[in-house]
């Protein structure tokens, strides 16, 4: 399958998202790279299974801790958030960590570079399966590498994490990168669906 380039460093790929109440989005765009700032935004492209691509580099915060260094995150469908954090260092990282399926799943790793180092997400989603009544029939499952590092291994999404754009599993979703106040910056996105 060809990828699809939700934000390929060009200004043009920046209309490829909204903000939740569907306006533009307003994020810092220099080069290649685009910064949180002002909201969460939305790919317009939604998916159900899928390879994912995401790069993110963490500010260096070297006066803050825990969840107030360097935190966004990725929601996968827009319902499962993958945290990004600062964590570089942590010996037994837990499920609010970078690379935890927040609140759900700790890393099986760390995994994690330094801040200020270009960092990957290559994440393998095979969506919800559903009965014909609407229910779950088959949850989510997700295997995640970060930096080419096997982080989660075909984990069961078996419900989703605060603060997507969804409280229930869905079969197909968009991708939305949180605004958690923090300088976060990301590039080269894409998709394949499967």
């Amino acid at each position: 399958m060809a990828k699809i380039y939700l934000f390929d460093g060009s200004a043009e790929s920046l209309n490829n998202w909204t903000n939740r109440d569907g306006s533009p989005i307003n994020w810092i765009h220099e080069g290649d790279i685009m910064t949180v700032r002002h909201g969460d935004i939305i790919s317009k492209e939604t998916y159900g299974d899928a390879h994912i691509h995401v790069e993110w580099r963490e500010p260096d915060m070297p006066n803050e801790s825990g969840q107030g260094k360097g935190n966004s995150g990725v929601y996968i469908q827009g319902a499962y958030e993958l945290q990004v954090l600062d964590s570089y260092g942590i010996k037994n990282p837990d499920f609010s960590d970078c690379g935890a399926i927040y609140s759900m799943y700790a890393p099986r790793v760390n995994a994690c570079r330094p801040a200020l180092q270009w960092q990957t997400y290559d994440i393998y989603l095979r969506a919800p399966r559903f009965n014909e009544d609407g229910t779950v029939k088959e949850a989510a499952r997700v295997t995640i590498f970060q930096n080419d590092i096997c982080i989660q291994n075909n984990i069961e999404l078996y419900r989703t994490t605060p603060g997507g754009v969804t409280d229930k599993q869905v079969a197909e979703g968009p991708l939305l990168l949180q605004d958690h106040g923090n300088p976060v910056s990301y590039r080269n996105i894409w998709i394949e669906k499967m």
